[in-house]
């Protein structure tokens, strides 16, 4: 429950829709609740903009799908990563609109689709074998309210593919790169644009690229000082970082119009009492 919801449930209770216990409920489960094995943070939308997320490795399936079910009943966009289609299968139970995304290894419940970001957001793979990683960054910057555009297969080894997409990196408000082996792609797009570049090293490549610490210490090396780089494989971690930049984005540029109106009502308001006094001063010297 974010704050808006809270300021509705508010809103419900104040205009007599609500009974003063059931209010009295929903806010006591907005700290979290205890189901046994998890204790399920229903706050975690109005700390960090977004419900909490479950990372689906290493639990089982009736973990995951209880889990589930107690966010759905507070939060309309839930995720689990790291999973399977037999644990989607029971998913399906709780929540009939959930989404299979096999490529990422992720369930999606999206039930508010309110674009929240200003502009898009690109993610860009260097090889194809990048996209699982970069499906989840994709995925979860979709369900926390932005538009996404995705660039596969671009990398250095044929860097014309990354050129012929300049028009639309230059469009986006963030980008994320997703990149195995020495991992250069990052800050080849960081050399072009002017917007934050989320790097992403992914753990394909042979034995010298361990497993993707040459991607990853590639990229905190990179001479691109618009790139900042998470996790290895964290395509959920970039997706989710990427949103909250493109929030950010948006937010300045609601202040500046709100900012820009204001400034513009001030004039108009300057000009009628101009024009009063500029009257009256007529009628005062006939």
């Amino acid at each position: 429950m974010d704050l808006r919801e809270i300021e509705k449930l508010l809103r419900s209770h104040r205009a007599g829709e609500m009974e003063t216990r059931e209010a009295a409920r929903r806010i006591k489960d907005l700290h979290f609740e205890d189901i046994g094995y998890a204790r399920v943070d229903h706050a975690r939308a109005s700390r960090q903009g977004f419900p909490e997320v479950v990372f689906g490795e290493g639990k089982t399936r009736s973990q995951i799908v209880g889990i589930v079910e107690s966010l759905v009943r507070h939060a309309p966009n839930v995720i689990v990563t790291r999973t399977d289609a037999d644990t989607f299968g029971e998913v399906r139970n709780v929540a009939t609109d959930a989404e299979w995304h096999e490529t990422a290894r992720l369930i999606r419940i999206q039930r508010d689709r309110t674009e929240r970001g200003i502009g898009p957001i690109a993610v860009v793979t260097a090889g194809t074998s990048d996209i699982p990683v970069a499906e989840e960054a994709a995925l979860t910057a979709e369900a926390m309210g932005n538009r996404v555009e995705r660039i596969w297969d671009a990398g250095v080894a044929g860097i014309h593919r990354i050129f012929a997409e300049r028009a639309l990196l230059q469009k986006a408000r963030v980008i994320i790169v997703a990149a195995g082996m020495e991992g250069a792609l990052p800050s080849v797009v960081g050399g072009l644009v002017s917007v934050p570049v989320v790097a992403i090293p992914t753990s394909i490549g042979y034995g010298a690229s361990f497993g993707g610490v040459a991607a990853l210490l590639g990229m905190l090396n990179s001479c691109a000082s618009n790139v900042t780089v998470v996790n290895i494989d964290n395509g959920f971690g970039a997706g989710f970082v990427a949103s909250l930049i493109n929030r950010q984005w948006k937010a300045v540029e609601e202040e500046d119009a709100e900012q820009a109106d204001a400034e513009t009502r001030e004039k108009l308001d300057a000009g009628t009492r101009g024009r009063g006094d500029a009257a009256r001063s007529t009628e005062g010297a006939r």
